[in-house]
């Protein structure tokens, strides 16, 4: 069986531990490094996986770094004694290439970077995968099988992926946004906090089950519940007056540019 350390226990490094385990993986098998002791033996107490040094959490098949991206400078100084070629090094740290990890880690280490997204937290994450010069088919058909217990996968060029941060790995606070500000609107047109609460989160779940499941597209849908001079397409003008889908398209664009950066942060002349 293969072993799986992650590097980083915090929402996303816990969310994946916990998906593998539900997914069947033996906590044997599994092991995670995090600084606050506090912190790993309540993990360990939770999950039954055990809290180890870097050192030996190194000797796993496969490490999961999960760790900020300001702090992987430090992290790889101190891995790269340990790691082999043997070790596949599965990155979920945002904006970070590649290439950084194969410069600080021996010759030959398969890298793969993963953008993935807070619904981790409950198995309904949306992960992007991209292989760096080392990694076979193999080690990315392990990362989706690895990932597939915690939510969807798809597989794009690495290239693509600070748009995949904006996009999906940003994703959810957009959302989360728009829910907050929908129920400040209840609010104002005078029904309680938790009614209004209740309102807007069951028809976000039942808005994206939509989506989902009946495979139309949004403009499509949109249309199905705005009546000609009805209240929705009342409400759809005064997004347009207001430039909600401009300020989208920049926002997301602006966080895209902000993964370029912390990439280019770690560059190397």
């Amino acid at each position: 069986m293969t072993t799986i350390a992650v590097l980083g226990a915090g929402k996303i490094g816990e969310a994946l531990l916990s998906g593998l385990l539900q997914a069947g993986r033996s906590p044997q098998d599994l092991m995670f490094c995090e600084r606050h002791p506090e912190r790993s033996a309540e993990l360990t107490r939770r999950y039954g996986v055990r809290g180890v040094d870097l050192a030996t959490a190194a000797g796993a098949d496969v490490l999961v770094v999960a760790v900020k991206p300001q702090d992987i400078d430090p992290l790889l100084k101190e891995l790269a004694p340990h790691v082999t070629p043997r070790t596949l090094v599965v990155s979920l740290c945002a904006g970070l290439p590649t290439t950084l990890f194969e410069r600080c880690l021996p010759e030959g280490t398969p890298v793969v970077r993963v953008m993935p997204n807070t619904p981790m937290v409950v198995g309904e994450a949306m992960s992007a995968v991209s292989g760096g010069r080392h990694a076979r088919p193999e080690h990315l058909e392990l990362v989706e099988e690895l990932l597939g217990s915690v939510g969807k996968v798809v597989r794009v060029p690495e290239s693509q992926q600070d748009a995949v941060t904006a996009l999906s790995g940003s994703g959810p606070a957009y959302f989360f946004y728009l829910v907050e500000a929908m129920i400040d609107a209840g609010i104002l047109l005078g029904i309680p906090r938790a009614v209004a609460t209740q309102l807007i989160i069951q028809s976000a779940v039942g808005a994206a089950t939509m989506l989902r499941d009946t495979g139309e597209h949004p403009v499509t849908l949109r249309e199905a519940v705005t009546s000609p001079a009805g209240t929705t397409i009342m409400a759809i003008r005064e997004l347009e007056r207001h430039g909600v889908r401009a300020a989208m398209l920049a926002a997301i664009e602006a966080a895209r540019d902000r993964s370029v950066e912390l990439g280019r942060a770690h560059e190397t002349d």
